[in-house]
């Protein structure tokens, strides 16, 4: 007996990498998996149809049931396509996780219109398009449902040369702190990972000396039990997870200055020297550079 027993879920992206170790582990655990995959490059150029119908390939073989779909998570037709899919295959929609993603990695001084917009596109609007067609499906069924949206810590905590990538992260978490209020009435609960795993979309941005302490497969139990119905009322939440290591980021609220209103506005100089006062007691930046 799996703990997903019965259930159908949907994983973009899910023909290499985090998204192949997703899907394997759904099916491990008794959920049918539809497994998309456009089969691009990194930079999210080409196609294939052979990344998803491996990953389809190797859960058959285990036993488990499995259908594989091709689309772009860009293309809207395609979005309602995959939830269809999993409707006409297997009878319902528990699941969907948000995974399919690309890279344009560069310096902001060098940065184009082009590398910027396929970035946004893919991720954010990707994200929307299938969560849309998901959550409107599962709100049909009502019988809820569970939805992990993909962020990053380039986009909750920054990093260097990917300002296209971490606007298009931030936007997911964003997305994902607004929907699960909204699914609160349905039943359908609504979370952000943010992961860091050894894959072709970080072979080289992870330094090579730590890059075997991150696979993959590490990463998806925590996201596989946000999935079943004992995690029904988790939601809302920010999961980093890389290697063993699960932990939850929560905006942290640091008081700098307070005075009566009835004493009016701060002096430009005045606030400034509370500002800088009370920098000693500011988080860092990025908690993951110390």
């Amino acid at each position: 007996m799996g703990m997903l027993d019965g259930k159908v879920a949907l994983v973009t992206g899910a023909g290499g990498g985090l998204g192949r170790a997703h899907a394997l582990l759904l099916a491990r655990e008794g959920a049918a998996v539809v497994v998309n995959d456009l089969g691009g490059a990194r930079d999210g150029t080409g196609a294939s149809a052979s990344m998803a119908d491996g990953v389809v390939d190797e859960i058959k073989a285990a036993g488990g049931r499995a259908v594989a779909h091709y689309g772009s998570v860009t293309d809207k037709e395609a979005a309602d396509g995959m939830v269809a899919m999993a409707i006409s295959e297997f009878g319902q929609l528990d699941i969907c996780i948000c995974n399919a993603g690309i890279l344009r990695d560069k310096s902001f001084k060098n940065m184009n219109d082009d590398m910027w917009d396929i970035v946004i596109d893919v991720h954010l609007r990707g994200t929307y398009l299938v969560s849309k067609a998901a959550f409107d499906q599962m709100i049909d069924q009502g019988a809820g449902g569970r939805i992990i949206m993909t962020s990053s810590t380039s986009g909750l905590l920054g990093n260097f040369g990917q300002t296209n990538y971490g606007a298009a992260k931030a936007g997911i978490a964003g997305f994902m702190r607004c929907l699960w209020l909204e699914g609160m009435k349905y039943g359908i609960t609504v979370n952000v990972l943010a992961p860091t795993a050894t894959s072709r979309m970080t072979e080289d941005i992870l330094p090579e000396d730590i890059q075997d302490k991150f696979p993959p497969e590490m990463v998806s139990p925590p996201i596989v039990w946000l999935c079943s119905d004992e995690a029904k009322e988790i939601s809302g939440r920010q999961w980093l997870v890389a290697g063993n290591n699960v932990s939850m980021l929560s905006w942290q609220l640091t008081p700098i200055a307070n005075k009566d209103l009835a004493e009016g506005p701060w002096d430009v100089a005045e606030i400034g020297e509370k500002i800088l006062a009370s920098r000693d007691a500011w988080p860092p930046i990025n908690p993951m550079r110390g």
